[in-house]
């Protein structure tokens, strides 16, 4: 099988490509650079983005004799990643970057340019389980590490582009990862893993956005529209925050207070007790099914962040998107957050997140 290796200059991608080659796949590496200059995205050993990963991933590559090639996605990565996330901000919403990265970016124009190319598939080094069936079908389910299980933000991608997917670390743990990059020689056996967001380099995030939002004040009320102090720009704050509200009256309680709602249009921030932040019913737009749909309500789980614990909820198809109602109590679920919903540890499919009550 003619396998397009999609190389971060990360441990997990080396590995996975290296697993191929072992499997006698003919593999062909390529890292996406994702800004027109490196250094304004990640810089150092964070496995993802930066200059130093590129050749990172060329080292892996010239260990295992696989061509390797750099693909520039800056522009693509830009307007479906970045200028997305900055709108969704400025819509009041919570997005998750790595959803939409591996939407549009990785598994769908990378997908599509390897297809054209005449590849087979595209490998990457997600903790995540694919399964194939003899009806033509594919599933997706937890990786074997359940603390690094990845299929959350896999959660979109559809069975067309499922069945061009390969996901060579579903059956091990990250420790045996490190241990078999460190026996092949590979100089990313003990490279650091990534985190946070790879376009924002220093890790602040509301300095990122004050480059492109106003830091317009406004006021910050209650339920009962009581101000209470005044906010720094929407964009600062995001539902469930605690943290550097500054409100200039307290709780008659003396409990802290949480942010409940964001509410650009008005510029306005409401906050409350953990209490308000309960929500039982999710609906959600956007739907994508991973599996075959569903029809009419059924019982599954549904998780709304990467590191989320899944929770028992009935769930149903509504007019292209989702109603999720939750078992028990969910706290600080934020439209323009993902929902995917679990039969089991198998993916069912997924949908974004427009409101909580």
């Amino acid at each position: 099988m003619r396998v397009l290796a999609a190389m971060s200059g990360g441990v997990d991608s080396a590995v996975a490509a290296a697993r191929l080659v072992a499997e006698g796949h003919d593999v062909t590496g390529v890292h996406l650079a994702l800004s027109k200059n490196p250094a304004s995205y990640r810089s150092g050993a964070r496995g993802c983005c930066s200059l130093e990963d590129s050749h990172d991933a060329r080292r892996v590559a010239d260990k295992l004799d696989i061509p390797f090639y750099v693909w520039d996605f800056a522009d693509e990565f830009r307007e479906a990643v970045v200028d997305d996330f900055v709108a969704e901000y400025r819509a009041g919403r919570t997005p998750n970057p790595c959803l939409r990265c591996n939407e549009k970016i990785k598994f769908a124009a990378v997908l599509n340019r390897g297809l054209a190319l005449g590849f087979d598939a595209v490998a990457t080094g997600h903790y995540a389980d694919l399964r194939r069936h003899g009806d033509g079908t594919v599933s997706l389910h937890r990786a074997a590490d359940s603390a690094k299980d990845q299929s959350y933000v896999l959660g979109m991608l559809s069975q067309e582009q499922l069945s061009r997917c390969l996901f060579p670390l579903h059956d091990v743990e990250k420790p045996i990862v490190r241990q078999e990059a460190a026996a092949l020689g590979f100089g990313v056996a003990k490279k650091p893993d990534s985190h946070d967001i790879c376009f924002i380099a220093d890790g602040d995030t509301q300095g990122f956005l004050g480059r492109y939002l106003d830091d317009a004040p406004g006021p910050i009320v209650d339920n009962d529209g009581t101000v209470l102090g005044e906010h720094r720009g929407t964009h600062r704050y995001t539902v469930g925050q605690r943290k550097g509200l500054d409100l200039k009256v307290p709780a008659p309680t003396g409990e802290p207070r949480y942010v409940l709602r964001i509410e650009p249009v008005d510029n306005t921030v409401v906050v409350g007790a953990r209490e308000d932040l309960a929500v039982t019913e999710l609906t959600a737009i956007r739907r994508t099914w991973a599996g075959l749909p569903i029809e009419g309500p059924w019982r599954g789980q549904a998780q709304y962040r990467a590191h989320g614990v899944p929770q028992d909820a009935t769930i149903e198809a509504v007019d292209g998107g989702l109603t999720v109602r939750l078992d028990e109590p969910g706290h600080g679920v934020a439209p323009g957050q993902t929902v995917v919903v679990y039969d089991g540890d198998m993916v069912v499919g997924s949908a974004v997140i427009a409101g909580a009550r």
